[in-house]
Parts: structure tokens; C-alpha cells; sequence
């Protein structure tokens, strides 16, 4: 494609491209996102109030209970609709990861439990698991030589 092609193309391509509403999407991912955070404290609430967990070992059994319903909804086929809706909303962390995992699991399942379920539905997660602990390694590093030298207590 020589220069005088891409210098027409591009307002061409401009004029028949479908214009999104941010700030409806922004609100849409505002509110969506903003019910799932409040979800998940209220599963905090419950697992401090019913099994007596406190505000520092809550977070585990909060996170598994998110992940499990994402993982559920998404077998279900709901989330995918929610997460149309709502858009970057979803991807509050926990619920994101979760229908990532699964997500792929499902589209692998004809290829077999082993090779297509269990082969692809770890590909996300090892990488993000991987990240999270190279990521926590540099921060601790960091802390620690700041203590070291005396900068914080």
C-alpha cells in the first residue's frame, strides 16, 4: 500500500467506525465493578460474623468464595453476559482471573480433560501466580533494604 492509500484510508476508516459511549461504559463499569467489591464484603461480613474469622484472615475465604461463584457463573454462561454488559467492570482482579481460567477450560474441553482443560486452563494462571510472586520477592527486597538503612521502621 504506498502512502497517498494510507493517507485516504484513514478518514475513511474514521468515518464508518462505530462511536462508543464512554461515558456510559465508564458508568456501566463503575456500577458493576462497585456491586461486586460490595459483594465481596459482604461475604467478609459473613465469614466474620457466622465462623468467627477476623478482619486480617478474612481475605483468603473471601477471594475462594468470589472465585468459586465467578467460576460457576461463567460455567453457566452468565458472567460472559454481565461481563457484556458491564465491560472493564469484570475485571475487578479476583473475578477476571476467575473467568479467564475457566473460560479457557471450556473453549479447550473438546480437546480432552488433560491436554485441553488442564493444559490451557493453567496457561493465565501460571503466568499471573508467576508475576504475583516475582512481584511480592521485589517489594519484600525493597522494604527490606530500606529498613536496613534506616529509612522506615
Amino acid at each position: 500500500m504506498n502512502k497517498t492509500n494510507k493517507q485516504n484510508y484513514q478518514p475513511l476508516a474514521s468515518k464508518h467506525e462505530k462511536q462508543r459511549p464512554v461515558l456510559k461504559n465508564c458508568i456501566r463499569a463503575f456500577l458493576v465493578g462497585g456491586t461486586i467489591c460490595f459483594i465481596g464484603q459482604c461475604i467478609s461480613f459473613f465469614y466474620m460474623y457466622f465462623f468467627d474469622f477476623t478482619e486480617e484472615t478474612v481475605g483468603d475465604p473471601t477471594t475462594a468464595t468470589l472465585i468459586f461463584i465467578t467460576m460457576i457463573l461463567t460455567g453457566l454462561g452468565v458472567y460472559d453476559k454481565i461481563a457484556q454488559f458491564a465491560g472493564a467492570g469484570t475485571a475487578v482482579p479476583v473475578t477476571g482471573f476467575g473467568n479467564a481460567v475457566i473460560s479457557a477450560a471450556i473453549d479447550h474441553k473438546s480437546e480432552g480433560f488433560v491436554q485441553g482443560v488442564g493444559g490451557n486452563m493453567f496457561k493465565l494462571a501460571g503466568s499471573v501466580i508467576l508475576f504475583g510472586v516475582f512481584s511480592a520477592f521485589v517489594v519484600a527486597l525493597i522494604k527490606t533494604i530500606l529498613i536496613n538503612l534506616g529509612v522506615i521502621g
